[in-house]
């Protein structure tokens, strides 16, 4: 990573960037963060991640260090001079350093925050065309995943079951219901009908579950927003998972079983692929 990084006010070189040892983000967790993808450096939906980091800070109780308007050009600024012309830029708000380690949150609050820019690694062309294999896991996260908070321990310990098994996802259920998975939405299709788990506190409020269900809706595909058990998943004609990053994937194997008819993506995922590229296309396009 060459680019320079935001910290506390400074455009730093990120070798250069330091965050004291008595950090709450450092010693607790205690802070929440942000993912936006940038294509041709332009940021996708870009308010709707701002509007997500608000909701992550208030289910906190720290106040948001910038306003909107400062938040949108310092992304910008990012995007514009990052080495590479696709990007996800991260950003992180802590509820910065402490005197002493103290669980309560101090009387006087100074905020750390961090933005830097990654290249945008775009999943292979394997991976759609031919799928991606899950595991399955229960969901040992706590009960406030809808924010997006920096204590993600749960989530790594989950998403490692995967990579030990050669996969890319974990598939998680609680109580024997579907919630996503440990760092994406999750979605069934079902004799034709798309399947999306309610958003609640159990789940992220995923930016890409709102586009894919935006275009569901514009396409008539038909859809349903609802609980869904952990047999109608296994029993899924298609299984997909999606994210800012990695956009949306079939998974065609899930614990070592087929999903669906031969195990290959299904006819709906290439109709949401191609909405999917044709809608990003097109806010890049506007925003040009």
């Amino acid at each position: 990573m060459t680019s320079r990084v935001f910290l506390n006010g400074q455009w730093l070189v990120a070798a250069d960037a330091r965050v004291s040892v008595m950090d709450r983000g450092f010693l607790f967790g205690d802070g929440v963060y942000e993912v936006i993808p940038v294509y041709s450096r332009r940021a996708f939906r870009l308010e709707q991640h701002l509007a997500r980091l608000q909701q992550s800070l208030d289910g906190i109780q720290l106040a948001n260090p910038h306003r909107l308007a400062e938040w949108i050009a310092l992304v910008t600024q990012l995007a514009g001079e990052a080495e590479w012309e696709d990007v996800s830029i991260y950003i992180q708000v802590t509820r910065g350093p402490m005197a002493v380690r103290n669980h309560a949150f101090p009387k006087e609050i100074t905020p750390t925050v961090l933005l830097l820019a990654e290249p945008m690694i775009p999943s292979p062309a394997s991976q759609r065309e031919r799928g991606i294999s899950a595991v399955s896991a229960a969901d040992i996260r706590w009960l406030r995943c809808d924010l997006k908070a920096t204590s993600l321990l749960a989530n790594c310990l989950l998403r490692q079951l995967a990579v030990t098994a050669g996969c890319v996802e974990t598939v998680l259920f609680r109580d024997g219901f579907l919630t996503e998975g440990s760092a994406s939405s999750i979605f069934v299709v079902k004799d034709g009908v798309l399947l999306a788990p309610i958003k609640n506190h159990l789940m992220l409020p995923g930016i890409t579950y709102d586009v894919i269900l935006e275009l569901a809706a514009h396409h008539g595909l038909p859809c349903e927003v609802r609980d869904i058990t952990e047999a109608e998943t296994r029993a899924a004609d298609e299984l997909w998972m999606c994210s800012s990053t990695k956009e949306v994937l079939p998974i065609v194997a899930l614990d070592g079983r087929e999903v669906g008819v031969g195990g290959t993506p299904g006819p709906v995922f290439a109709r949401m692929y191609d909405w999917y590229q044709e809608f990003k296309a097109k806010v890049m396009r506007a925003a040009a």
